[in-house]
């Protein structure tokens, strides 16, 4: 009879990170949800420059909204950090937020502290399941180094998979309130790690080699190293984009 064992396992997994996910599922109507993935999506993925003007009627036709949940996602967007208000006077405008070395080095720090207390919990699962999830990252992170030693390296393929790398390692180990709290955090690092840390594709193979030290200390099961670990991965990570930001300069105009 076949062992359906491993296969049982996996579906746990999987089932642990989804039912936290339903429980953080954004309070609101459907289409002002998708209103706010969409206008995010365009500030993380660059198309809403750092320190650009936003302007709700070129969104409500850029996206074929009306009005109400554009201003419901742009409150939102205000609130987890993506978009900030100026004030000129009596007229109040809103800016995508700027791309600053100190906005950078708290975000990341945090988004370290995260991710270090759910790859601890990993590290505190059985064999079985550390090996389904260390079986996931090493092919994750030998596709990124592949993606990085191609003579015409594509960089948003390796910034996909570095974010596919956290999201396997996290997903796991997080209860409903770290997810929530990584759910809004995390997307704002892309912002720095897409524009900055992979300009130049000779970073990757130190990234690499640090996500070795994770996989290695979650297959060992040692909780406090893979928490070290991670955190060791981040701090790495923003002296790297402080130095591509020293170089390019910060994003920071109104």
């Amino acid at each position: 009879m076949p062992d359906t064992k491993p296969k049982l396992r996996r579906v746990a997994i999987d089932r642990r990170e989804e039912s936290a996910r339903v429980m953080i599922r954004p309070v609101g109507t459907e289409r002002s949800t998708r209103v706010f993935q969409e206008i995010r999506e365009l500030i993380v993925g660059g198309q809403l420059a750092p320190g650009a003007r936003i302007v709700e009627r070129d969104l409500v036709g850029r996206l074929g909204a009306s009005r109400t949940p554009v201003r419901s996602a742009l409150h939102r967007l205000q609130q987890e950090g993506y978009v900030v208000s100026l004030h000129g006077g009596h007229r109040q405008r809103l800016i995508v937020t700027p791309l600053t070395r100190d906005d950078m080095l708290e975000l990341l720090a945090m988004v370290g502290a995260l991710e270090g207390i759910a790859v601890r919990r990993v590290a505190r699962f059985d064999l079985a399941d550390r090996r389904v999830i260390v079986d996931r990252l090493r092919r994750v992170n030998k596709a990124l180094a592949t993606a990085a030693t191609h003579r015409r390296a594509d960089t948003r393929r390796m910034a996909e998979l570095d974010e596919t790398f956290h999201r396997t390692m996290f997903g796991p180990g997080a209860g409903a309130r770290l997810l929530a709290m990584h759910e809004t955090l995390q997307p704002q690092t892309y912002r720095y790690r897409r524009l900055f840390h992979y300009s130049a594709s000779e970073l990757a193979p130190q990234s690499i080699a640090e996500h070795d030290e994770i996989i290695a200390a979650i297959e060992r099961g040692v909780p406090h190293q893979a928490m070290l670990a991670v955190h060791k991965n981040w701090n790495n990570g923003s002296a790297r984009v402080g130095q591509a930001m020293a170089r390019a300069g910060e994003f920071d105009t109104f």
